[in-house]
């Protein structure tokens, strides 16, 4: 690409300054020359557990009574969180539960510099090595309880990451997931999540 400089003087009254337009031309027509992939994406959430819409498997499913799974906490791995975002939290809620609902989990005070969770991350003490603290579920115990529905439909279950502008929530282990819910949902900056189903 070839331009043809022009130099345009600013009177002063110390000195008489060049200044090349080419200089600014060329480089807006080399920004928008590169490819779109350098701008930010949308965030989004992915597992290697499931896919969206598709089916839970059985090391995801709650592990008493008629429900015989593994009870393991999905793997997750999110990206393109936006600006300002200072930790992360995570819920999981059947909408098609009786009532308001079935809360399965909830997690806060994942610190910024994570981006994806290993399967089992809740049994397995890698959420409390990073310091984060999880809810009590509807299960009433706390951390990850997987999908359980009655035998007949299939529920869905929704699982949410959030962005968040604050890196301390000042939750503590244990603590019911709606008190969770209501903390996470005054710091959200955006939030990414996939639909998940299982029936029995």
């Amino acid at each position: 690409m070839r331009l043809r400089c022009l130099v345009v003087s600013y009177a002063s009254p110390f000195r008489r300054t060049p200044f090349f337009v080419c200089a600014t031309l060329g480089l807006a027509l080399w920004l928008a020359q590169q490819p779109r992939a350098l701008a930010q994406g949308a965030f989004s959430l992915t597992s290697a557990s499931f896919r969206a819409g598709g089916t839970f498997a059985i090391p995801q499913v709650f592990d008493q009574g008629d429900c015989k799974g593994g009870n393991r906490s999905p793997q997750l791995t999110w990206r393109d969180a936006p600006p300002g975002t200072r930790g992360f939290a995570i819920t999981m809620t059947d909408p098609d539960a009786p009532g308001r609902g079935w809360w399965h989990w909830a997690v806060a005070g994942i610190p910024a510099t994570v981006v994806s969770l290993p399967e089992n991350a809740s049994a397995s003490g890698f959420l409390r090595k990073l310091g984060a603290v999880e809810a009590r579920n509807d299960f009433d115990t706390d951390g990850y309880g997987g999908p359980c529905p009655p035998p007949g439909k299939p529920h869905r279950y929704v699982i949410t990451v959030y962005a968040l502008n604050t890196a301390d929530l000042r939750l503590a282990q244990g603590r019911p997931a709606l008190m969770f819910d209501h903390e996470i949902g005054t710091a959200a900056l955006g939030s990414a999540r996939v639909v998940v189903n299982y029936g029995r």
